[in-house]
């Protein structure tokens, strides 16, 4: 048996010290031992995106990421994007506003895609937006609110 290593990483602002097998997934080690259930595992093998983190401010699996991974990293799951007394992000709120959500299984890894576009490229086409998402499926197809909704917030930006 493979002995706990001790895990020490910044999740949505918070330090977190925890000991986990090596071989443990991340989106287990969220949702199991640190009770963040936005992370959704749909498919386990990379190919839907519900499990979408930010790892240093890039968007990331968790189902394809080991525990160890976190060591010394700073992770923003979807309950980490509230502001200041609760807030929304502003990727949320236009998701509610504008309808860009259905059942909201995709949703968390949606919004953790479009900020990642969003700090790399403020003013995306809609062909760099279906691009940047391509890799999250949405059982509801609400793909065309989506774009809809990450365009909104671009220009919203692009006005300030």
């Amino acid at each position: 048996m493979i002995s706990n290593l001790l895990i020490s990483f910044e999740l949505n602002g918070k330090e977190i010290h925890i000991e986990a097998q090596p071989d443990r997934r991340v989106i287990d080690l969220l949702r199991e031992d640190l009770g963040l259930t936005g992370p959704k595992e749909s498919c386990g093998r990379g190919d839907c995106g519900s499990c979408s983190i930010l790892v240093d401010g890039f968007v990331r699996l968790s189902c394809l990421m080991l525990a160890v991974q976190l060591n010394g990293r700073k992770i923003v799951t979807i309950e980490g994007l509230y502001g200041p007394k609760g807030l929304l992000h502003p990727v949320q709120d236009l998701f509610v506003e504008l309808g860009a959500l259905q059942c909201g299984f995709c949703t968390p890894g949606m919004i953790m895609t479009i900020i990642d576009l969003l700090n790399s490229n403020p003013r995306p086409s809609r062909d760099e937006i279906r691009e940047a998402i391509s890799g999250n499926i949405c059982r509801c197809g609400a793909y065309q609110k989506i774009l809809d909704a990450v365009e909104t917030i671009s220009e919203r930006v692009s006005q300030r």
